[in-house]
């Protein structure tokens, strides 16, 4: 029963802890992620006029609708240059997903007065060596000119622009060594695209739910355009993680059925230490499957009762750490949170409960079918029973 009781309470808080880290990846890209995502279903970008800015606007739930033009760049600063993911936004973009907050350096500013700003990922201001203070050597962005041929010079062949950094974001390493916001304006002028984006961000009122305005979308914007929802914009990683905690889930399920046999050793051993009594209830006319529902039922109340323990331990156990988090990861404080990320779910239970439920069956199998065997033998030979149960 103890067995069964440490499998099923390991179960449910291995459990527990990968649903925590999947709530908590989710929260980390819904800083950066929009509630709702529309791209074009070919090409790169699409023309404004292309697509129903008012009719989108207007329907009900839609809070923001953002313009957005993305687009890989050189980017140089004094001798040291990378390439990033360039992000041209308006200047309200910040109160649809509040990255204003995720400042460390600086301000999230891209227009004052008549003068552009970039707000640049700590990883790339790291890797560029940039300065807020430095007022004499802008960003230099570099983006190859289409409406020349190539020759002339590698220099020639680009169409460049200068900025001056006024902040520094944190939110994601792979974020933070990645993007480069700048005004819309300013990116479209450099990509020579000046009534194109890229995709519009979704964000919607508290009350309702991307998976219900994402089919009306659908609806509205036909073929040309791909609706995603959070979490499809980041559904390989998803994938990833639930086909780790499904492996997770099949390795600890094993140990569960080990345990089990434990039972099945248990169940044989009282039967024979009961042979006594198995003789004498048979003997005053006690039926075969009279005899049987005995052992099965205790041998489903051994694993029924150790799961039922391991449901409530385990349970317990989550839900203090999802309080208290008594439980830390160590690292000095190098994570994105000190403590293990827990979050209960009411199917994991009746996915634990499930499987305690077949391996209880599975262990109960075996000594019954030989009890069984043993009572059909001895059914027409009285005289024999006493010798079958006794050797």
């Amino acid at each position: 029963m103890v067995g069964v009781m440490i499998s099923a309470a390991a179960l449910i808080i291995v459990l527990s802890v990968y649903n925590g880290f999947e709530g908590l990846v989710l929260s980390l890209f819904n800083r950066f992620n929009p509630e709702i995502l529309i791209v074009p279903s070919k090409g790169k970008t699409f023309h404004l006029d292309a697509f129903p800015v008012e009719k989108v606007q207007a329907l009900d739930g839609i809070l923001f609708l953002e313009p957005v033009l993305e687009e890989n760049v050189l980017i140089r600063y004094k001798d040291r240059q990378s390439i990033v993911r360039m992000k041209g936004i308006e200047s309200d973009y910040t109160a649809m997903n509040r990255l204003d907050t995720a400042v460390v350096q600086g301000s999230f500013i891209l227009k004052e007065d008549r003068l552009n700003y970039a707000v640049l990922g700590y990883g790339v201001a790291y890797n560029l060596q940039t300065h807020l203070s430095d007022f004499q050597n802008p960003l230099h962005f570099y983006v190859p000119d289409k409406t020349k041929k190539l020759g002339g010079g590698l220099q020639n062949n680009f169409k460049t622009a200068r900025l001056f950094p006024s902040g520094f974001f944190s939110l994601r390493q792979d974020y933070d060594e990645k993007y480069v916001f700048v005004p819309l304006d300013f990116a479209r002028n450099l990509l020579e695209n000046p009534n194109s984006v890229s995709s519009f961000e979704i964000g919607l009122i508290s009350n309702y739910l991307p998976e219900d305005i994402k089919p009306i979308l659908e609806e509205m914007l036909g073929n040309n355009f791909q609706v995603k929802t959070r979490k499809e914009q980041q559904s390989f990683l998803l994938k990833m993680m639930r086909s780790e905690r499904w492996a997770i889930f099949m390795i600890l399920g094993f140990i569960l059925l080990i345990a089990a046999f434990n039972v099945i050793g248990s169940l044989s051993m009282l039967i024979i230490d009961k042979t006594k009594d198995i003789f004498t209830l048979h003997s005053l006319g006690a039926s075969r499957r009279f005899i049987l529902s005995i052992f099965a039922w205790e041998g489903l109340f051994i694993s029924l009762a150790g799961g039922m323990f391991g449901l409530f331990v385990g349970g317990l156990i989550a839900l203090l750490q999802q309080t208290y988090g008594f439980i830390g990861l160590g690292g000095g404080g190098n994570f994105v949170v000190d403590t293990y990320p827990v979050q209960i779910n009411a199917i994991d239970f009746l996915l634990v409960m499930a499987i305690v439920l077949s391996t209880s069956i599975f262990s109960v199998i075996y000594p019954l079918f030989q009890l069984s065997q043993k009572i059909k033998q001895t059914r027409n030979n009285p005289k024999a029973i006493k010798n079958v149960f006794h050797s």
